[in-house]
């Protein structure tokens, strides 16, 4: 499940103590706006991409299940992004919750959703087409600065109330836009309950069941309950307390993999058509003939023009898990959101690696062995490899692939005065520019694309951007499917993917001994 966190909310009340109350805004704004979650993964969403009429998700406090406060009761598909209006039951905690949102203490909402349809861009933001909304929270950390909650509201008192409540204006709450992503509302005063004063009863130290759940009610009541329990035994501690003291789950995940695709981003994956195992590019073999000068009445120069086809098959990428109902209910954080990021970062690892290695495999023509650690022997090669491409179609290179150890030994390369060949801050002589810590790197005016699934010492100098080289795909995603005989769940992630040299003539090794 991924957790998105909104922009601070403002407040407002049009009806009695008793009466419902209600908060309406947007509470996820449409892609290109984008949101870092909790594993630093920048994540969108596409116009369209909840189910509207879906079954009503709950309103909650900080993702906690325990922590529930009342419904979702609507949802609308507007132009700045997920329009909704959740319900606050009538309850303590509801009540509570409210008076937390009043003080400013809670002044954002956060939606929790599972994504079952995605893909990312150039960018690496995993953008969401399809996802199934769970929940949205009232949380205290915003992030997104283009969604709002315009108003919290309480609606028309029930009939049997026993007292008449004004009601204020009904005009309809300000909605945030592009142009002014927030609205500021004046706060109005919401009626409460009156505290009425009782005798102090004496406190006893807590079981672990009460402590816990004072814990997770967090705020006033959990500051409130530690204090009473300093003032009743001021000479306890945390060793008196072992059975009670809780084991702390701190989020995010670790993951400790990032799902890059060098190779892929740098030629940019194509739609792969959707029927059909094997499809079919067309590729000119023979190209037609123009003579000249030519003298008059003479036969001008035959040609052909001869085009053959290339077959691509389409390959299955994917894995399944099978997680328990317990484990998906009990953990906390959510196993689900671990398990969607971590499948989808190996799926990207796995395309990824196919296409380095068929870019290798494909990559036919080689100049002499490189002397690694000499600067002008680099400069050599590389001239060689742009003037071998520039003879094969006039096109020169813009691409240099190199596996992780050849990266080093660019970095580390310098001239006879010591200087770095490709500095961080360049000067006006410099071949290029790179820095240890970045993959935004150019390299004798290549663009330079490091990739850990290519085999050690690979260099290949080329022109990606002719679509010599190719990937096509369509992804998946996520399904799940129920096992009520095992009490678990079935996810599976998967994809078809295809990489394929349409022209080996763009591309160029310099191999290494």
């Amino acid at each position: 499940m991924i957790h998105f966190v909104n922009v601070p909310i403002t407040l407002d009340a049009s009806a009695g103590e008793d009466a419902p109350k209600t908060i309406t805004g947007i509470a996820v704004p449409w892609a290109p706006v984008s949101a870092t979650v909790m594993d630093g993964t920048k994540v969108s969403f596409a116009r369209g991409a909840f189910d509207l009429d879906m079954k009503n998700p709950k309103l909650l406090e900080n993702h906690d299940m325990s922590q529930l406060r009342g419904v979702v009761s609507s949802l609308a598909d507007m132009p700045e992004g997920l329009g909704f209006t959740a319900t606050f039951a009538k309850t303590g905690a509801a009540a509570d919750a409210i008076e937390l949102v009043k003080a400013g203490a809670y002044d954002s909402v956060s939606v929790g959703a599972v994504p079952t349809k995605f893909k990312y861009d150039k960018d690496g933001v995993m953008v969401v087409s399809k996802a199934d909304l769970v929940e949205i929270s009232l949380v205290a950390q915003p992030a997104f600065k283009d969604a709002v909650i315009t108003e919290i509201a309480a609606s028309e008192p029930e009939e049997d109330a026993t007292e008449p409540t004004p009601t204020d204006s009904e005009e309809e709450p300000e909605v945030a836009t592009q142009e002014n992503p927030v609205v500021e509302v004046e706060a109005s005063i919401i009626p409460t309950t009156p505290i009425y004063a009782t005798a102090k009863k004496d406190f006893k130290l807590p079981s672990a069941g009460e402590w816990i759940s004072a814990q997770m009610q967090g705020g006033a009541i959990a500051a409130e309950f530690n204090a009473r329990i300093k003032a009743a035994a001021p000479d306890v501690t945390t060793a008196d307390l072992d059975g009670i003291m809780p084991l702390p789950i701190i989020s995010p995940i670790y993951s400790g993999i990032q799902g890059l695709r060098p190779v892929v981003d740098a030629v940019q994956a194509r739609q792969m058509p959707a029927s059909g195992k094997v499809f079919i590019v067309p590729k000119i073999t023979t190209h037609t003939s123009i003579g000249g000068p030519q003298t008059q009445n003479t036969t001008i120069t035959a040609g052909q023009f001869i085009v053959d086809d290339i077959q691509i098959t389409k390959d299955i990428y994917g894995g399944y898990v099978e997680v328990s109902e317990a484990s998906i209910d009990w953990s906390s954080p959510e196993v689900l959101t671990g398990l969607l990021e971590d499948m989808a970062k190996k799926y990207a690892l796995a395309t990824d690696n196919a296409a380095a290695d068929a870019l290798l495999a494909g990559t036919s023509q080689t100049t002499g062995n490189v002397a690694p650690t000499d600067p002008s022997d680099w400069v050599q090669k590389v001239y060689a490899c742009a003037n071998t491409i520039l003879a094969n179609g006039n096109y020169l290179p813009d691409h240099l692939f190199v596996s992780g150890d050849v990266f080093a030994q660019l970095g580390t390369l310098s001239d006879d005065q010591g200087r770095p060949l490709f500095p961080q801050v360049g000067p006006m002589n410099a071949f290029g520019t790179m820095n240890a810590g970045s993959r935004e790197a150019v390299v004798f005016g290549l663009r330079l694309v490091v990739d850990t699934n290519f085999a050690a010492k690979t260099t290949i100098v080329g022109a990606a951007a002719t679509g010599a080289f190719r990937c096509y795909e369509q992804q998946k995603g996520a399904i799940s499917l129920d096992n009520p005989s095992t009490l678990s769940r079935t996810i599976a992630f998967r994809g078809y993917f295809a990489p394929k040299m349409i022209d080996a003539n763009q591309f160029m090794k310099i191999p290494q001994a």
